[in-house]
């Protein structure tokens, strides 16, 4: 049996990059499964940290593709030696994933849960970008991420207001997204304040709703949600929306004119969209 644990401890983690290195064999074999990856896979793993996951996904990929930002994680990562592992020591974000192979990718992330919705909008692209190189390229992700952003990215407009968001549409306007598995906080070393959710995003070809004007769409759904506390048309018209357009929308839309944004599915934002465009 693989002693995570005692390995995790050697190395000095740091807070400032949010690491929290996942130690729980039973977890790890789950993202295998679930990525169901094979030989004919060319997998990107996203903060592999000490490379816990890595040294399994070696085992079952054609080839893994690491892009870790900590220095002395990548010493660890190097000392696996395998001729499949190329280690890119790089920051995500400033990564251009459609450079890295010319093959499409499966995604595998452990990923600081601070930066979760910037990383979602640098894989899947945001709303309007219809034509995202790295979204392209990628198949499906396997995301560890808080629990609470987890339920952010499955939620409906039938969820509790909090979770239904920018998030949840970004994510399910280019990929089918549901939560693998429950992941406690002692899967982890160290042991973060929350529990954890595994997500599967499998990566749609076409948006979910065909569209005249993506960038007016996303408009505005920003706008909607800009304002937690107002109602859907204060949020509007004080995004910039005309007042007289918006209070007419709302009434053609058969809507009460008092909803809130969180109450609108994706399908209803469309329409709107259409309405005040």
């Amino acid at each position: 049996m693989v002693d995570y644990l005692q390995r995790a401890k050697f190395f000095r983690t740091k807070k400032r990059l949010g690491q929290n290195f996942l130690i729980n064999p039973d977890v790890i074999a789950d993202i295998i499964d679930y990525a169901g990856i094979t030989k004919d896979d060319i997998v990107l793993e996203i903060g592999p940290g000490v490379g816990f996951v890595t040294e399994q996904l070696v085992k079952h990929a054609k080839k893994v593709i690491a892009v870790e930002l900590d220095e002395e994680a990548i010493k660890e990562l190097e000392k696996l030696e395998c001729d499949n592992l190329q280690i890119i020591h790089n920051d995500i974000l400033k990564t251009d994933i459609s450079e890295l192979t010319d093959e499409n990718v499966k995604v595998v992330a452990n990923i600081p849960y601070y930066i979760t919705s910037p990383i979602i909008a640098h894989l899947l692209g945001e709303i309007d970008d219809l034509n995202n190189k790295n979204r392209n390229k990628i198949v499906d992700i396997i995301l560890m991420v808080q629990e609470e952003v987890a339920r952010r990215i499955v939620a409906t407009e039938k969820s509790s207001s909090k979770q239904y968001g920018l998030l949840t549409i970004l994510s399910q306007f280019w990929a089918d997204c549901e939560i693998i598995r429950l992941v406690g906080r002692k899967s982890f070393y160290p042991a973060p304040k929350v529990n954890s959710a595994l997500v599967s995003l499998k990566v749609r070809k076409e948006p979910l709703l065909k569209l005249e004007n993506y960038t007016f769409f996303r408009k505005v759904v920003k706008g909607a949600f800009s304002q937690r506390r107002k109602t859907l048309k204060n949020c509007l018209i004080s995004s910039g929306f005309d007042k007289q357009k918006v209070t007419d929308a709302i009434s053609k839309l058969g809507l009460d004119e008092n909803i809130r944004g969180e109450k609108l599915s994706i399908e209803q934002f469309g329409e709107l969209a259409k309405v005040l465009y």
